[in-house]
């Protein structure tokens, strides 16, 4: 089996990172870059010596599979085109803007027997695979996620920016749909799109989790802490480790319970270059991808209700 030919549209801040380690993978030939900027397509061009293209349908009938990593408005029209023609997509995240959008993407996909994977990169984060053996059933769940300003992905807020990579994972620990959600939120810098958000979620399960994000923080954070019976994980995404503290001892039969510490060893990893090998891999194989097209539409739902709830108490407020 041969290198899958890849290509990549949009290539800002994060899409040269795509290009970037497509042209590094042994399993994929990077054909082309496209760009409307004329200037950073021919900068990434000239860096990974690949043709530079400024209408993405010149990669149509040249590629098996596409990076798609333009603003979220056009993440359809483009992801459609592709899928139609043929192409598997990953599709950065939040993959679309409305439920619809992602369900005609998910039809068409399946139409057309091609891999459609939304890109949640913190699946990939070696401090959330470390504990697949640990997580069991959460009953709560807190995560914050902040990060400083900066002046990209402006499209979308703060919960459909970064708010979702949380929404994302959670969803997938818990394994049960949300039943009731709580949120408020607010602009700052922005003027209109949310900066600083919180919700509640309570879900099936009987797990609730509490979920804070912001894009105008003074310094980073990407955490989750996670309580299950008789243990508690806390994850740190940024730093890519791991603390569980477990509790020993059976206090009915007599025992007095102890709390016991436990840091998990776990290899650094490239969380960019993993979800980019999964996806060659459900590409070569032609399985399931890691983080689907149902999975993206999932946790676009809740993200949405909470920015539909958002919005509707600022009305009220007259905000």
């Amino acid at each position: 089996m041969g290198p899958v030919k890849v290509g990549v549209v949009g290539v800002g801040y994060l899409g040269k990172f795509h290009a970037e380690k497509y042209a590094g993978l042994p399993d994929a030939e990077l054909i082309g870059i496209v760009d409307t900027n004329e200037a950073a397509a021919e900068r990434i061009s000239r860096q990974l010596n690949v043709p530079a293209f400024a209408d993405y349908r010149a990669l149509l009938g040249k590629v098996e599979a596409v990076s798609i990593v333009v603003p979220t408005n056009c993440h359809h029209a483009i992801t459609k085109d592709f899928l139609l023609n043929g192409v598997d997509v990953l599709v950065e995240k939040p993959m679309t803007t409305t439920l619809a959008e992602a369900d005609e993407l998910i039809q068409i996909a399946k139409l057309k027997q091609r891999v459609l994977q939304v890109g949640h990169l913190e699946r990939f984060n070696s401090a959330l695979t470390a504990i697949a053996g640990i997580l069991g059933q959460p009953l709560f769940i807190e995560s914050h996620r902040l990060a400083p300003f900066k002046d990209r992905s402006m499209d979308v807020d703060v919960i459909l920016d970064i708010m979702i990579h949380d929404i994302d994972i959670i969803l997938n620990a818990t394994g049960s749909p949300a039943k009731a959600i709580h949120a408020v939120g607010v602009p700052i810098l922005s003027k209109e799109k949310n900066d600083i958000a919180n919700v509640r979620i309570e879900f099936e399960s009987g797990c609730v989790a509490n979920v804070s994000a912001s894009r105008i923080s003074a310094k980073e954070m990407r955490k989750i802490r996670i309580f299950q019976k008789d243990a508690y994980l806390s994850i740190d995404f940024a730093a890519q480790q791991v603390e569980v503290y477990r509790r020993h001892g059976l206090p009915d039969q007599g025992e007095i319970p102890q709390i016991v510490y436990e840091k998990i060893d776990i290899q650094q990893g490239d969380s960019l270059k993993k979800e980019i090998q999964s996806f060659l891999h459900a590409v070569q194989t032609r399985t399931e991808p890691v983080v689907s097209g149902e999975a993206g539409r999932n946790a676009l739902r809740v993200a949405l209700e909470i920015v539909t709830q958002v919005n509707a108490k600022k009305a009220f407020l007259n905000l």
